[in-house]
């Protein structure tokens, strides 16, 4: 059967053989031609779905069980190959499936793999992968005689972006790819654009011998800036490991966060949409919020999770979010899904507009002294969410709050920010104050009444 602990917020991703047996992968399959099925009663169980892989070893051995397990429910697979995640998002648009499925462990270790899905141009999140999980336990499936074909939209792709992005002079960009995705065209998509690209870790491996593909850790960074530094780029960027999340790193060897290249992008959308509103989620720093409403946009801060926040800029009709985690989506002339190699093509397009360096702009932002993203692990699901409702109960007695997800603590030159972690049981700790000496403060003031809460480890 399946294991329950798989189906995640956001996606299904689990350890392949222990968690993700063939088995367990053609029920998915099955579980969620049906889910799509039941969507989509006006299609007759009609219904076409496209089908991308991400380049881990076995990849390609869970494309044909769900090929087989799609056909068996009735459905037409277009078979896009192997891509980025927002290539698959791509071809909700350039395709017009009724459904898209991504085969990517994103930026988990190479022994991780998993499936993102969209019905439409719609994620599928939350309570509807709840539901994939109860058709497969009810075996309430559909059957039928469907299709396969492959169709190769990546060059699409490329000239779709390469018509939306126009560097106004010439650049000298790092790219890391981390063996991951981004090495399957990131770099001649770029260099179409007339960009001096120097790659790293180009060539595709499953087992990204090189270093893990998360470009939101700073060891993960270590030769993007090297590189950098010896061949004097403009700039460094570097990819996750399904490419919809982006790392940079400026021309002095400085990591731009996730809150400050949304800072950066915001910037280039409110010079053309002034009053518009930028999303963000509850880790970002306090310099984000100063620097959109300097330069005339109004923040909305909005609870984290990449498929939260896709949702609240498309109901407000939103231009431009992003989170502390490298997720950015673009909503201006684009189709407001992240993607990493879209974001580092505009990066470089916004950085050869701007009358100094990359590193320059990232001194621009108003700075504040803030911790990594810090995890307390808790013992149990269970344990996590009561600790989490007493500090949600406690707070705003005594302190300001942002309450939209977990508790965020306005205090005099900073803040604190306790929320459970929708994929683990985990507490996320941030905090950030204007000076060093406020954030201990801070952090030990907030750690040290949540131990009263329950108990958990740092």
């Amino acid at each position: 059967m399946v294991n329950k602990n798989i189906f995640r917020e956001y996606d299904i991703r689990g350890i392949v053989d222990t968690d993700l047996t063939d088995e367990s992968v053609a029920l998915i399959g099955k579980g969620f031609a049906s889910y799509v099925n039941k969507r989509l009663p006006e299609k007759n169980g009609k219904l076409t779905i496209t089908l991308g892989r991400d380049v881990r070893t076995h990849s390609k051995r869970f494309r044909d069980i769900l090929v087989n397990s799609f056909i068996e429910s009735g459905i037409d697979v277009i078979d896009i190959g192997e891509v980025t995640t927002p290539v698959t998002y791509y071809s909700a648009t350039a395709l017009k499936p009724d459904a898209n499925l991504m085969i990517t462990g994103s930026h988990n270790p190479s022994n991780y793999n998993g499936f993102k899905m969209g019905v439409g141009k719609g994620s599928v999140f939350g309570s509807a992968i709840q539901e994939i999980l109860e058709i497969i336990l009810k075996e309430d499936f559909v059957s039928g005689k469907g299709s396969v074909r492959e169709q190769d939209i990546v060059e699409d792709y490329i000239e779709m972006v390469c018509e939306r992005i126009k560097p106004s002079k010439k650049m000298k960009v790092v790219v890391d790819s981390g063996n991951a995705t981004g090495a399957l065209f990131a770099e001649r998509l770029m260099k179409k654009l007339g960009i001096e690209v120097i790659g790293l870790f180009g060539d595709v491996d499953g087992n990204f011998p090189n270093h893990h593909p998360d470009p939101t850790v700073e060891k993960n960074l270590v030769d993007l800036k090297a590189k950098v530094a010896e061949t004097g780029a403009d700039l460094g960027v570097g990819f996750d490991g399904d490419c919809d999340r982006i790392g940079a790193v400026s021309n002095k060897g400085n990591v731009i966060w996730g809150d400050q290249l949304l800072a950066i992008f915001a910037r280039d959308v409110l010079s053309r949409n002034p009053g518009q509103e930028v999303v963000f989620d509850v880790k970002c720093s306090q310099g984000l919020v100063e620097d959109i409403e300097a330069h005339g946009g109004k923040p909305l801060m909005w609870k984290t999770g990449h498929s939260l926040l896709k949702n609240k800029m498309k109901e407000i009709g939103g231009l431009i979010a992003g989170e502390m985690s490298g997720h950015i989506f673009f909503g201006e002339n684009y189709f407001s899904f992240d993607d990493a190699v879209y974001g580092a093509c505009k990066l470089t397009e916004i950085l050869s507009n701007y009358d100094g360096t990359s590193d320059e702009m990232l001194k621009s932002i108003p700075y504040y002294h803030s911790t990594p993203e810090i995890r307390a692990e808790c013992a149990s699901d269970e344990e996590k969410f009561e600790i989490v409702k007493k500090a949600v109960e406690y707070f705003p007695q005594h302190y300001k709050v942002i309450d939209i997800d977990g508790v965020r603590i306005l205090l005099d030159e900073g803040w604190g920010l306790i929320r459970a972690s929708n994929t683990q049981p985990v507490i996320v700790l941030r905090f950030e104050a204007k000076t060093p000496e406020k954030l201990e403060e801070y952090q030990k003031t907030i750690v040290g009444k949540l131990r009263e809460f329950g108990e958990f480890t740092i």
